[in-house]
């Protein structure tokens, strides 16, 4: 299993950026859902957990047959799509991806959302084999260099 964590450094708040972060998931969810393709949402319904509390559960299918370039499609089966499960207790999240195609295919992301510099050293409470196996990169999203084409200006 691959582990990285990446940290973060955000110029507002854990409160700030939840806000941000349900209007740009809506906006993209929108904008990508156009034709039979984009997102589905198959289940958004409340969710408790004994550690974490009251939060949501949200399934999604990613439609992307359209999106996949021509010798793609000639490989794969006709409907292709990508599985989002997402248990979210703010500021806390799990998000598990699978595949329609790749049963065994998974991707897991722990997500903790966290009003400080990216100090913390073992925010996800990692085991010391866990600790010794992950790698840890620090994203500056304030002055890393990012192309034209993965942002929008005006927003």
């Amino acid at each position: 299993m691959l582990m990285k964590e990446f940290r973060v450094c955000m110029p507002l708040t854990v409160e700030e950026y939840n806000i941000g972060q349900l209007y740009m998931i809506a906006k993209h969810s929108h904008e990508q859902s156009e034709k039979g393709e984009g997102v589905e949402v198959i289940k958004n319904e409340p969710h408790e957990d004994p550690k974490h509390g009251t939060g949501r559960y949200t399934e999604k299918r990613i439609h992307l047959s359209n999106r996949l370039p021509s010798w793609v499609r000639a490989v794969i089966p006709r409907i292709f799509y990508i599985t989002e499960k997402a248990w979210n207790y703010y500021p806390y999240t799990v998000t598990d991806f699978t595949c329609s195609f790749l049963p065994r295919f998974l991707i897991q992301i722990e997500t903790r959302y966290e009003n400080n510099n990216g100090c913390s050293e073992n925010c996800h409470d990692l085991t010391e084999e866990e600790l010794a196996e992950r790698e840890v990169l620090h994203l500056d999203i304030a002055y890393d260099e990012l192309p034209e084409k993965h942002y929008k200006e005006k927003e």
